[in-house]
C-alpha cells in the first residue's frame, strides 16, 4: 500500500511555491523523478484558457460541455478523470472538495480511493474536515517546512478573536421598513424544454437568516438571479422584492441598491491597490474604488467598523495585503455600511481555512443577532458549529424541475 500524505496548510501560505517544492524538490518524499498530475484550480484556469486563447477542448465534461461553460462540480469530475487517464505515478489534489455538493464530492472521494490502492495520494487542505479517509501520513507547516504529526494535532482548536464591539448604527437612521423582503408564490422557470425550478414558495423576512442549499444543478444559482433582478424570466411570475411586485415598474438598479452581495468569487474585481479603509467607504458609494469625497459621516462609520473588525490600527494598509480572510471581513464591512435590508453571502468559506472560516462566521452570525439585515446564504456545505441560519430552504431536484422545502433549524 503507497504512503498517502496530507499537508494541512492555511491561507498565509503559497500553494504554488508549496506545488512547485513538492513536484520538483524533495519536500516530503522525492516526486521529482516519477511523472506526476496536479489537481487544482490552477490546472482548471490553465486548461480553460487553452479553450479560449486556442480552442483547445483537451477535456470534456459527461455532458459534453467544455470547461468554461460547465458548473465546479462537473469540471473538477471532468479533470480527475483527464488525469487519471494519463497514468501518473503519484496524485497531488488542492482544495478538492471546495464547490461541491455531496454526490459530487462522493464521486470524487470513490475515485481517489480507488486510485490510492496503486499510487501516491498527496493531498494539500485548509480544512480538516476534508481530510481524505486514506491518508497514513500527516504534516502541518511550519516555518514554510514540513513537520511530521499524528492527525489528532492536525485537527486544531477555535482560537479566533471574538469581535466584541457593537455594530455602527444604519448610515440612513430612517432605513427601509418592510413586512417582506422577497416572496416567490408558485415560482416556475423553464429554459426551452427544460424546468429548472416548478412552484416555489418561498417568503424572506426582515432580519430572517436563511440558508439556501441543493445539488449542483438544482437551481440556486436561477434563484439568487430572480431575486438579484438579473434574470429577465422574473418578469412573468409572481413575485414581491422589497415590498414592490416584480415588473410594476422598479429598475434593476432600486433593487440592487438594497441587497448587500458576496461571492467567494468577488475577490477578483479588487485588484488595484486600495487602503482597508477606502474600501469600506467605497461600499457607500457602490463603486469598485473610492473616486468620491465622502463626508464625515461615513468616514465616522467606517472607522466604526475597522474597529470592529480590530483593523482599525492598519486602516491604511493594502487591502491586497491582508489574508484571503481578512480580506472577506472587510468586503462584509464594505457590503453593510448602508445596513442593506438583504445580505447575500454566496459561497462565502470556500477557500477559507479553518482559522478564518470561524472568523468569517463570527461576524456574519454577529450581523445576523444585531442588525435587521436579512442574511441568504448560499451553499451546498454546512459550516456545522458555525454559521447558523435561522431557516434553510433546500432544492430538491425532480424530473420536472426542482421543488423547495422550507425548514426552522432549532
Amino acid at each position: 500500500m503507497p504512503n498517502h500524505v496530507a499537508l494541512y496548510i492555511s491561507n498565509k501560505d503559497d500553494k504554488h511555491k508549496l506545488i512547485q517544492r513538492i513536484t520538483l524538490n524533495n519536500f516530503i518524499d522525492d516526486f521529482s523523478t516519477l511523472k506526476g498530475a496536479v489537481f487544482s484550480k490552477e490546472t482548471l484556469d490553465k486548461l480553460i484558457d487553452k479553450e479560449v486563447r486556442h480552442g483547445n477542448f483537451n477535456v470534456i465534461t459527461s455532458t459534453k460541455n467544455s470547461l468554461l461553460n460547465s458548473s465546479e462540480g462537473e469540471r473538477k469530475r471532468a479533470l480527475l478523470k483527464h488525469l487519471v487517464s494519463q497514468n501518473p505515478e503519484y496524485i497531488l489534489v488542492d482544495n478538492v472538495f471546495g464547490n461541491l455538493d455531496i454526490n459530487a464530492q462522493k464521486d470524487i472521494k470513490n475515485t481517489l480511493t480507488h486510485l490510492s490502492q496503486n499510487i501516491p495520494v498527496i493531498q494539500i487542505t485548509n480544512r480538516k474536515r476534508d481530510i481524505l479517509p486514506f491518508i497514513n501520513r500527516f504534516y502541518k507547516l511550519e516555518n514554510n517546512n514540513p513537520v511530521l504529526c499524528k492527525k489528532a494535532d492536525v485537527l486544531v482548536e477555535d482560537k479566533t478573536k471574538d469581535f466584541v464591539l457593537s455594530l455602527p448604527k444604519p448610515y440612513n437612521l430612517n432605513n427601509y421598513q418592510y413586512d417582506s423582503l422577497v416572496k416567490f408564490n408558485n415560482v416556475t422557470v423553464n429554459y426551452g424544454n427544460r424546468t429548472i425550478v416548478n412552484g416555489i414558495n418561498w417568503e424572506i423576512k426582515p432580519g430572517e437568516f436563511w440558508q439556501l442549499t441543493g445539488p449542483n444543478g438544482s437551481g440556486k444559482s436561477t434563484l439568487l438571479s430572480l431575486i438579484s433582478g438579473d434574470n429577465a424570466k422574473a418578469y412573468n411570475q409572481d413575485i414581491m422584492l422589497f415590498g414592490v411586485k416584480k415588473g410594476s415598474g422598479e429598475s434593476v438598479w432600486d433593487i440592487k441598491r438594497k441587497i448587500g452581495y458576496f461571492s467567494s468569487e468577488y475577490l477578483r474585481g479588487f485588484e488595484r491597490l486600495q487602503a482597508i479603509e477606502k474600501m469600506i467607504i467605497s461600499g457607500f458609494f457602490d463603486s469598485i474604488g473610492l473616486y468620491k469625497i465622502p463626508n464625515e459621516r461615513q468616514i465616522a462609520l467606517a472607522h466604526q467598523w475597522l474597529k470592529v473588525l480590530n483593523m482599525f490600527d492598519i486602516k491604511d494598509k493594502s487591502f491586497l495585503s491582508l489574508s484571503v480572510g481578512h480580506q472577506r471581513l472587510v468586503l462584509i464591512a464594505r457590503a453593510m455600511v448602508k445596513h442593506p435590508p438583504l445580505l447575500i453571502l454566496d459561497e462565502p468559506t470556500n477557500g477559507l481555512d479553518d482559522y478564518d472560516a470561524a472568523l468569517f462566521s463570527k461576524l456574519v452570525n454577529k450581523i445576523a443577532s444585531e442588525s435587521n439585515t436579512a442574511i441568504l446564504y448560499v451553499s451546498h456545505r454546512e459550516e456545522k458549529g458555525l454559521l447558523k441560519p435561522d431557516f434553510i430552504y433546500q432544492l430538491q431536484p425532480q424530473k420536472t424541475g426542482s421543488i423547495g422545502r422550507s425548514i426552522k433549524t432549532s
